[in-house]
């Protein structure tokens, strides 16, 4: 076989480049009889020394040298160790743990995209890209099965046997699109065409429980690590594991509190020679009780109890107050269905917005100060109580003095959390000298500029939260006298006028719209001369919903 023969016949197998160079160049050399033995690579040398038909056994000695498909052959074959390494390969595993589950939620995102897309391409009759996108999905499964087993410590016999399952029922898939690019008959793969819908449902149904399965065992060996574990080294771990599952949306999160994790997360939370886990152990269950299924096991636990017994005990740090109000924040979340656990709430409110009040005051960062306001601000939707305590406590007066601390209050989001609390307080007469004391109208004229700087979404609903929450207490504080007489001096109506008459000034927004107006009204009662007539005929006496179509008009392009 000539050099350059051997060359491309070998060239399908994984070699690197380098040395498919070195090694070429050196067979072309020892046919000229230009080389030496002791220079040559390791299986040339093994071609000389063996003396039988050199060059087909140098090809077969080079198989054994490649990588080929080391994916699928070598990582589902791990190496055994002896019993006195275990205990120093599960201390390494630690610090992966991590980063094999992001691997796993990756490779199992993949999957379910690829599944989902070939479900599409199916229905528009693309069977060349629906098999090609089936081969990619069968060799996905297969490499998902073999990453998993290459890290997890061992698995149950029904996952063994999902995992036999989904790989037949790949491998059946593929062969099945095969045959149906292979099909040229039309009428043929109408009739084929269900019985691939139907492969592709079982797929999607076995690789879902696998999943399902997958994640549940995992969440049971970090939470078994947390409760049995006194090392803070190895529940520290877990629970940095646990949480990045969690960050992978609410479906995790239901099966973690079906496994007992807010439970046991509690249970760090009331052991002192764990303090120092406090803060990541609470941002864990802040994120775990999004899901009603961890608002119950939280009430069963009495974890109101403990949240405040944290937040009323000065000897913790300020990170871990933070953290508490952030579960605090979660739980009284007015846009959650389930208050089962609110009256436990109610029993501890008046400690509980005490202390948040306390930290809002002495926060040294802004996303501290975040995170307390947060809480207030959900706590103030709950009764008008909330709101007397905070006015009790003079919290008016320490939030718009945070407010002109731009190092404390400094996103869009902390005002958004500040204007809550005031457009929910101004129910109450007494706010309003409050307010006017605290220079609370000036601040909510700024509020009615807030504009985002980046361009983010997220940020850009904050600032027409701020608008529109500033708008409706300048409308709910201006049935006092004084209250609008300020605002009129401050020029409110100019900038209410702007924001009803300019869709650029409040992003589109509707509700940003109605807000104003309906503060712009209010004003005009107490002041009709600060309107000119026309504004007054089309913002002021028209009904309000007139006005709004209006105004909405105006967004219309005719170009």
């Amino acid at each position: 076989m000539a050099p350059v023969q051997l060359l491309a016949t070998c060239s399908a197998w994984s070699l690197d480049s380098s040395l498919w160079k070195s090694i070429h160049k050196r067979i072309n050399m020892a046919f000229k009889g230009e080389d030496h033995l002791d220079s040559l690579p390791l299986p040339v040398q093994r071609m000389h020394l063996i003396q039988v038909d050199s060059v087909q056994r140098w090809m077969e000695d080079l198989k054994l040298m490649t990588d080929c498909e080391c994916m699928c052959i070598l990582q589902s074959k791990p190496i055994s160790i002896e019993k006195d390494e275990q205990n120093e390969l599960i201390l390494s595993s630690q610090y992966s743990t991590c980063n094999n589950l992001q691997l796993l939620l990756k490779r199992a995102w993949i999957i379910s995209t690829e599944l989902t897309r070939i479900a599409q391409k199916l229905e528009k009759n693309r069977w060349q890209r629906v098999h090609s996108m089936t081969v990619r999905v069968n060799c996905h499964v297969r490499s998902m099965i073999n990453e998993y087993n290459t890290f997890t410590r061992s698995s149950s016999e029904e996952m063994h046997q999902l995992e036999k399952l989904l790989i037949d029922k790949c491998s059946e898939f593929t062969a099945f699109t095969e045959r149906c690019i292979q099909t040229e008959d039309e009428q043929m793969l109408g009739s084929m065409k269900s019985c691939v819908n139907e492969t592709l449902t079982t797929v999607a149904q076995y690789f879902g429980q696998l999943i399902e399965l997958v994640f549940t065992h995992e969440a049971q060996n970090l939470l078994r690590q947390i409760d049995l574990s006194d090392s803070v080294y190895i529940t520290e771990s877990a629970i940095n594991s646990l949480f990045s599952l969690t960050q992978e949306g609410a479906h995790l999160c239901r099966i973690i509190a079906k496994e007992g994790g807010v439970v046991a997360l509690f249970k760090i939370c009331r052991q002192d020679c764990f303090r120092c886990l406090y803060p990541q152990t609470l941002r864990t269950l802040a994120s775990i009780c999004c899901v009603e299924e961890g608002m119950h096991q939280l009430e069963k636990v009495d974890g109101i109890l403990c949240l405040t017994d944290i937040l009323t005990d000065n000897t913790h740090s300020e990170a871990t107050h933070a953290e508490a109000a952030a579960v605090i924040a979660q739980i009284t979340s007015p846009h959650l269905t389930f208050t089962q656990h609110l009256s436990s709430f109610l029993e501890n409110m008046e400690e509980i917005v005490t202390a948040l009040v306390k930290l809002c005051q002495e926060a040294s960062s802004g996303e501290v100060f975040l995170l307390a306001s947060a809480a207030l601000a959900n706590i103030t939707f709950f009764d008008t109580m909330a709101c007397e305590m905070l006015l009790q406590l003079n919290a008016m007066k320490i939030l718009l003095a945070a407010c002109s601390d731009k190092r404390i209050v400094d996103t869009p989001y902390s005002r958004d959390q500040v204007v809550t609390i005031m457009a929910n307080m101004s129910v109450l007469d007494q706010c309003a000298s409050e307010i006017i004391q605290g220079n609370g109208i000036q601040l909510l004229m700024e509020m009615l500029f807030e504009k985002s700087s980046s361009g983010n979404t997220a940020e850009v609903a904050a600032c027409e939260r701020v608008q529109q929450k500033s708008a409706v207490t300048l409308a709910r504080l201006s049935r006092d006298p004084e209250v609008a007489d300020a605002a009129v001096k401050l020029s409110c109506i100019p900038r209410l006028i702007k924001l009803c008459r300019s869709p650029t000034e409040r992003n589109n927004s509707d509700s940003v719209l109605v807000a104003c107006l309906a503060a712009l009204r209010r004003l005009a009662v107490m002041s009709p001369d600060g309107l000119e007539d026309s504004d007054f005929q089309q913002l002021v006496k028209p009904r309000l919903v007139d006005s709004f179509l209006l105004c909405t008009n105006m967004e219309e392009s005719f170009v």
